[in-house]
């Protein structure tokens, strides 16, 4: 990493090496190794792991029955220029030691929130100048930016969902900006979060009218996009509720929804996150299967929920299960092309320290390492696959396969039916499958 003014953040840290799974020593990787080729390509493009700006620097560890616990030398905790371009070196030096070539960030992570609009914009362009410094300096590259709409007691009703058309005005002027950043700074995609976008209650609420106000303002930034030519994807990220009663992108099945209504679905694909997942009541699984069957799989917030909690705790993701079942999806999807796996995710209140960030990544990226070995010997076996087809044979010939044609009607369907009598089924063999699954884990 080529040198600059400020001290090293994590001077007690090396670079984290691949050291192998015999290997004792917790700064180091026991799974992920960058370069190995599993499946036909190198571990680091499968993953294309990014850093979440928000929570790796800006996370304090608060929570609302106690103050932030984090430490962080080279925070000094003001809300200056200053601090964030000092911010933006500890990232990247967090970065390089880890061995990660992407981040992600909101506009107000990387840089403070003004007294106006221009004040703001100027704030974030100073910030976005150290970006692309530390970008050249390190071949580090952003994943996605995004605008936080969240956040500001302006948008406590919503942003493109408010009732007040001056807000709606606000936040299109601030998502402007952050795209217009994210291009300058080679973004391979652009997030949409909408937070605040939903309703607390339905008596205050016009739901058609306020999702027509939304489908609007996307339809705005998709002519924005075009005219400042900007060619990374934009992406919707699903979640059920917090901090609104009910958000309107509620799971990958309802923005797909949204999208195909209002003639959106050839311009955005879905960032799923695990936890979000969680709080709709699917797993993660089944949201990136939805998505997969729509075509619309852009990007991946990685994290996990603890399930006995009702809130977004953005949990390490640690469950070789579930890291399997991930890569299974992506394995078969053929895999991410803008996208990747950003750790959308923060240490523990209790985990405080600066070397706490490692161990935590670390864990994240040898659990996916894991679940992705594991996924392609499951893969090359066959067995599991090959059942699937089996389950599914009636459907590639006879009738069957005039259903798939549509070529079949109810007229047709009942005559073979009257002729062929009750249907023979064969077994789900669910236990089965899910010993084999064992047996490579």
């Amino acid at each position: 990493m080529a040198a600059h003014t400020m001290s090293e953040a994590f001077p007690d840290i090396q670079k984290i090496q691949y050291e192998g799974p015999k290997s004792k020593n917790p700064l180091s990787f026991k799974h992920y190794n960058a370069d190995e080729v599993i499946a036909g390509k190198k571990m680091r493009d499968h993953f294309r792991f990014g850093v979440a700006y928000w929570h790796a620097m800006r996370n304090t560890l608060a929570d609302p029955f106690g103050a932030g616990t984090a430490q962080r030398p080279w925070d000094d905790g003001t809300n200056s220029v200053a601090n964030a371009q000092r911010r933006v070196w500890a990232c990247f030096e967090f970065m390089d030691k880890l061995g990660v070539d992407y981040y992600c960030f909101h506009d107000r992570d990387v840089a403070p929130e003004g007294e106006t609009l221009a004040e703001s914009n100027a704030n974030l362009d100073a910030v976005a100048d150290e970006l692309e410094k530390a970008q050249k300096a390190t071949g580090k590259k952003l994943l996605w930016g995004t605008a936080c709409l969240f956040a500001h007691p302006r948008y406590n009703q919503g942003a493109a969902t408010s009732p007040n058309a001056s807000v709606y005005a606000y936040a299109a002027a601030q998502v402007k900006k952050a795209i217009e950043v994210t291009h300058r700074l080679g973004g391979e995609g652009y997030t949409f979060w909408g937070g605040r976008e939903g309703y607390a209650s339905l008596w205050n609420t016009d739901m058609k009218r306020e999702l027509d106000h939304l489908a609007k303002f996307l339809h705005m930034a998709v002519a924005y996009k075009k005219e400042i030519g900007f060619k990374g994807p934009f992406y919707i990220e699903p979640k059920p509720r917090e901090p609104s009663t009910h958000q309107y992108d509620s799971d990958a099945a309802a923005c797909l929804n949204f999208l195909r209504e209002h003639g959106l679905m050839e311009h955005f694909k879905l960032n799923l996150e695990t936890n979000h997942a969680t709080l709709a009541g699917h797993t993660m699984w089944h949201e990136m299967e939805v998505a997969v069957a729509a075509g619309a799989l852009g990007s991946v917030d990685a994290n996990t929920g603890d399930e006995l909690i009702g809130w977004d705790t953005d949990q390490f993701p640690t469950d070789i299960y579930m890291t399997t079942q991930m890569m299974l999806v992506m394995l078969k999807s053929g895999g991410f092309t803008t996208g990747g796996l950003n750790f959308d995710a923060k240490v523990r209140r209790e985990s405080f320290e600066p070397v706490d960030l490692f161990h935590a990544h670390i864990g994240g990226m040898d659990a996916f390492a894991r679940g992705l070995k594991i996924a392609a010997a499951i893969i090359e076996d066959g067995r599991l696959d090959a059942f699937k087809k089996a389950r599914y044979s009636t459907f590639d010939q006879g009738i069957g396969a005039k259903i798939e044609a549509g070529t079949a009607s109810f007229a047709e369907l009942e005559a073979y039916t009257l002729e062929n009598g009750e249907p023979m089924i064969g077994s789900g063999r669910q236990e089965m499958l899910e010993n084999l699954v064992n047996d490579f884990i």
